[in-house]
């Protein structure tokens, strides 16, 4: 009984992101053969200091990529296609991407990272602290290709995935920003995050923000 309504918001979902084509961008869910793509832009999102503290010293960010990619593409992880919104061109390319979802839901889709990476890596990271909580739709990660920034594109993914918070009815957009990436934040703050607390992830200090209601 609980499939039908679900069903439902997520064609709402979709239907507003398939609608939001301006400037030769599409906003569109994400399908599996954007994997690779979404990768690389999860690893941008992440910056390549945090990979390697998930990696470890005996692998590399190829190696990294490989497992991400692996993540993308199935349906029960964090990073799954399925938790994604892409920004593409209108040859198909995917520049930009934002990855989302219930906080609740944490738990249960991180397993699947961290029992990916202790089998790739040998490293255990279980100890990591939540990076999110229930009550909000966690924007996991928020990345467009640096060719093409400057042009609105992060924007637009933000007003989609706060349509997917919305429709999806499990809180209010929220988010973690490097401590040390003020341009980050000041993107989210001028979308009209609030500053909620602090945390940390990947070994770096992060600020939790919080979408609230214009």
């Amino acid at each position: 009984m609980a499939i039908l309504p679900f069903i439902r918001i997520f064609a709402l979902y979709t239907l507003y992101i398939y609608n939001m084509h301006t400037n030769d961008i599409l906003i569109r869910p994400a399908i599996t053969d954007d994997a690779p793509a979404i990768a690389s832009l999860i690893i941008q999102a992440m910056t390549e200091e945090c990979c390697a503290y998930f990696h470890g010293p005996n692998h590399s960010i190829d190696d990294f990529r490989e497992m991400m990619i692996g993540l993308v593409k199935r349906e029960d992880s964090q990073y799954s296609y399925r938790n994604t919104i892409c920004a593409i061109t209108v040859q198909g390319e995917v520049v930009g991407i934002s990855v989302s979802y219930d906080g609740s839901r944490l738990q249960t889709l991180r397993q699947v990272f961290l029992e990916t990476a202790l089998h790739t890596f040998g490293i255990d990271h279980s100890g990591i602290p939540d990076e999110t909580q229930a009550g909000e739709l966690y924007l996991d990660s928020l990345a467009v290709k640096p060719s093409y920034q400057g042009q609105g594109i992060a924007t637009k993914l933000l007003k989609a995935t706060n349509e997917k918070a919305k429709q999806l009815g499990c809180g209010p957009l929220a988010l973690l920003v490097d401590a040390g990436n003020p341009r980050a934040e000041r993107l989210y703050l001028r979308c009209g995050f609030e500053y909620a607390g602090s945390n940390s992830w990947g070994g770096h200090p992060m600020r939790h923000l919080i979408l609230r209601e214009q």
